[in-house]
Formats: C-alpha cells, structure tokens, sequence
C-alpha cells in the first residue's frame, strides 16, 4: 500500500528549514497542498524572514506540487486564525496539521530566566495548542483531520539545560491525550512525534559523522505514517537515523491500603509492590486510573 494525501490540504508549521522543510516537501510528493509555515527567526527565535517559507514553496513547486508560504508566530492566535483562514480561501478545507515550529533558549534551570522559559512554553506548547485550536471545529464539521505533535525524548525523559523545552515537550504529550479523545468520534486522530535529526537545534551537540546518519527525510518517513487516513490514534512515534520505535505511559497496578494503614510509612514501607510492574497497563483517560483504585478499595470492604 502507497501512503497518498491527494487533495488534501496540509499545514506544516516550521517548515521553513530543517525537518518541516523535510515533512512539507513529502507531503507535496504525495499529493497534498501544502501551507508552508514559517516566521523566519533563528533557532532561539530572534528575527524574522519570509526567505525560508519562500524557498520551500519553491522546491514544492519546481516539483510539480502546490503550495503557499505563510508567516504567522504560533504563538499568536490572532495570526493563526489568519493562517487557517488563508488555507481555507484558498483550497477549501484543511485535512492535516503538523505542529513542527520550535525554537530554543537553553540553559541550566539555576541560570534561566522566567522569560526564556514562557517563551519556549508559549512556542512550542501554546504554538501547537492555538494551530489546533483554529482547526478544530473545521475539522469537526469536515469529520476529518489528523493532528500532529512534536515531543521530544528531551520532555519524556529529561536533558541537562532544558528545563523549558522539556517542560513544554511533555505538555503536548497531555494536549494529545485529551484532544484524541475528544475528537475520535469526528475522526480527529492525534499522534505525537518524538524525532532526533541532525538539524541546526543539534548543531554542535552531535558530530558530523553522526549528523550525516541522522537525516531529516528518515525522521519525516516516520511522520507520514501517523497524519494519513489509516492513521493510528494517540500514539508517540519516535523516529531518528533510521530507528523507530513507540513510547507508552505504563501504570503499575499497585496496591490499597485500608484507612488505618494509610501513612507515609506504610507507603514506603510497600514501594516494593507499588512499583511491581506485573499487571501494569496502558491507561487511555484518567478516570481508569481512579475507576482502579476504587475498585481496589471496594474488593477490600467486600472481603472484610
């Protein structure tokens, strides 16, 4: 089977350099009309230039595809809302949103000011909230759409310096959870993408060597599978340097203490059991993890 997006509009944010240059591009060879946006700042976000976007328009064209630049900030809904709009007048509809902008201000939590941390929030968690936000209720009434989110192993796991990113990378993970929810019955999936690729935000940090393995088109292969029509819903997908592979938020099924036992102590006392991972799950909202507990403390009370 050959993934196709024929006459489907996508909207790729970012996709001015680096892996939304690489998303957009296979999106437009596979038939989708592409927004190609893009604000034309550097990696930390300073600046601003519509050379980029251009540029890729122009590669999607020569081609033979279709596609429009755009330079909305994310991080400002009114120009968002501007975006969709522009998309919608211009082809009808739009069937994808790739949540791809981003931008960078590292440092160590101690050395961080609160400014560089908002601003990385408000790009890449209320940049991916306001892209979704001004789609959704076309997508509701088309009864189509597929969302794409960008995390990071930085949010799922943690990276010296990058408290900010990290926060904000594990937030789009919870923005998922609930929007899948929320828009399955329109036939709204969202999924997240965790990708590593030798792109200027690793400039630096990996060799050349290592940058050469990690290419943009390997990370974006992976992203075709997860915003086409069979698309799986709420599922974190991380690709990079040809790897695949998926991350789950497991729980351990844990244990009850009765109300004379509940103290700290008798919680620590029983880490062991808490953390036996016989009988975790997969959990897909977060009243089954209350529905468990209850049902914990109900087996007891039925037993006594």
């Amino acid at each position: 089977m050959t993934i196709r997006y024929d006459g489907q509009i996508a909207i790729v944010t970012g996709s001015g350099n680096g892996l939304g240059r690489s998303h957009a591009l296979a999106l437009a060879a596979r038939g989708a009309k592409v927004v190609v946006n893009d604000l034309g700042g550097n990696v930390n976000g300073v600046g601003g230039s519509s050379d980029a976007a251009m540029e890729t328009v122009a590669m999607i064209e020569a081609a033979g595809g279709e596609a429009i630049a755009n330079g909305a900030n994310v991080a400002k809904m009114d120009e968002v809302e501007a975006m969709v709009a522009q998309a919608v007048a211009k082809w009808g509809r739009v069937d994808i949103l790739v949540n791809n902008a981003g931008i960078l201000r590292d440092k160590s939590f101690a050395k961080m000011g609160m400014d560089d941390f908002q601003l990385v929030v408000d790009v890449h968690l209320m940049g991916s909230a306001n892209c979704s936000k001004a789609v959704w209720e076309l997508m509701r009434e088309q009864g189509y759409g597929r969302i794409v989110m960008t995390t990071s192993s930085s949010g799922m796991y943690g990276n010296f310096g990058q408290a900010n990113y990290g926060a904000a990378k594990m937030a789009v993970v919870g923005l998922m959870n609930t929007l899948c929810i929320e828009g399955e019955k329109y036939n709204i999936k969202v999924n997240c993408l965790s990708p590593t690729a030798g792109t200027r935000m690793l400039e630096g940090l990996v060799t050349d060597e290592q940058s050469d393995i990690m290419t943009v088109e390997a990370v974006t292969a992976g992203l075709l599978t997860i915003c086409d029509e069979a698309a799986p819903n709420r599922s974190i997908l991380c690709a990079g340097a040809g790897g695949y592979a998926r991350t789950h938020i497991y729980e351990t099924d844990g244990i009850y203490l009765p109300p004379d036992q509940q103290t700290p102590e008798n919680v620590r006392g029983q880490i062991d059991a808490i953390e036996n991972p016989e009988g975790q799950q997969m959990l897909v909202g977060g009243f089954q993890q209350t529905n468990k507990f209850v049902a914990k403390a109900a087996a007891y009370l039925t037993d006594k």
